[in-house]
């Protein structure tokens, strides 16, 4: 993990090598953030994991092309106009390069590409929650959105990260726990935690970064504080305790997004999505089995982006950095 003093320097240095015309960036993961299980002292061990948006994939992908060729399997023979076609019809809708050497930095990247109106559908709808899911945890922020819709979307995904966990957690709780259930929603139904990732990767990000979490989610937090009890001077381990009554289960149920809704309604009407939503929720909210509904569907969103979008990453990557890279996470899987 890079220490925070040294940080920004390298990320804009980094930012410099790539086409400027992107309206976000942020980094995410071991390389970045701290992780359980991963070389503290040997920092440069972990990988760093960053997310352009841009508002032409077409556009940037060309002058990236020119710019960094090599970044690109045999894919860039298919020219820009492929490539974009590529990343906004399959999978998450991220296009991916992947361990990519600075050698001035002495780091390995890995980067991805998606369209601002393909982050905000995710961040609002929770069509695929890939990048939701990796917002839903503590990121740098390499360049802050100039506009106020990214923004909106990031507070929006949060709200619905807190609805979503609390639908899944029992009437009382530790702190620890509604965060870990909060960074599980995008793990579970992925079928890299089954082989690919280490077992313990969510308690790995959520215990060390207890307090970016809390300063991520207070304003959320204080917000429903008519249906969520945390003790003020809260540790990991102060019991928490919310309201489980069927009127409060239907709140959480209608601040849920699009996507988990709708596939919420399809399983209570054999597939036939129908226009009384309020109604179908109402049922659910009074159903003693909610919490498997509702993690059924999130898991069902997170399997299928997971799989599409992992076979998606081996053309991207080409054949031989696909090997490295699922070995490296084979060895996580093992805590080799």
């Amino acid at each position: 993990m890079l220490t925070k003093g040294n940080t920004a320097p390298m990320f804009y240095r980094i930012l410099a090598r790539f086409p400027q015309n992107f309206s976000f960036c942020f980094a995410y993961g071991s390389g970045v953030k701290q992780q359980l299980g991963y070389d503290s002292v040997n920092k440069k061990k972990n990988m760093i994991d960053l997310i352009y948006t841009v508002d032409n994939a077409h556009r940037w992908h060309a002058s990236n092309l020119e710019r960094n060729p090599d970044h690109y399997s045999a894919l860039q023979f298919l020219g820009s106009g492929f490539i974009t076609k590529y990343q906004e019809t399959i999978g998450a809708k991220v296009f991916f390069n992947t361990l990519i050497p600075i050698p001035e930095e002495d780091v390995i990247i890995k980067y991805g590409v998606v369209t601002t109106k393909d982050l905000l559908e995710d961040l609002n709808d929770w069509t695929n929650l890939y990048l939701a899911g990796r917002l839903h945890k503590p990121v740098e922020i390499i360049r802050t959105a100039t506009g106020s819709k990214i923004q909106n979307a990031i507070d929006n995904n949060l709200k619905a990260g807190v609805h979503a966990a609390l639908l899944l957690l029992p009437e009382k709780f530790t702190e620890f726990e509604l965060f870990r259930e909060i960074s599980s929603l995008s793990y579970a139904g992925d079928f890299r935690m089954i082989f690919g990732e280490n077992k313990d990767k969510v308690n790995n990000i959520v215990r060390p970064q207890l307090e970016n979490f809390r300063n991520l989610y207070s304003p959320t937090i204080a917000q429903l504080r008519h249906v969520l009890n945390l003790p003020p001077e809260s540790s990991d381990n102060s019991v928490c305790s919310q309201d489980l009554s069927e009127k409060t289960i239907l709140y959480h149920l209608s601040h849920l997004p699009k996507w988990p809704v709708r596939r919420i309604v399809c399983t209570q009407t054999s597939g036939r999505y129908r226009q009384d939503t309020e109604d179908i929720l109402a049922a659910v909210s009074k159903s003693s089995n909610y919490q498997e509904t509702v993690s059924r569907c999130l898991r069902s969103i997170v399997w299928q982006s997971s799989v599409k979008q992992s076979i998606k990453n081996i053309p991207s990557a080409g054949i031989s950095k696909s090997l490295k890279y699922s070995w490296s996470k084979a060895l996580k899987t093992f805590n080799l």
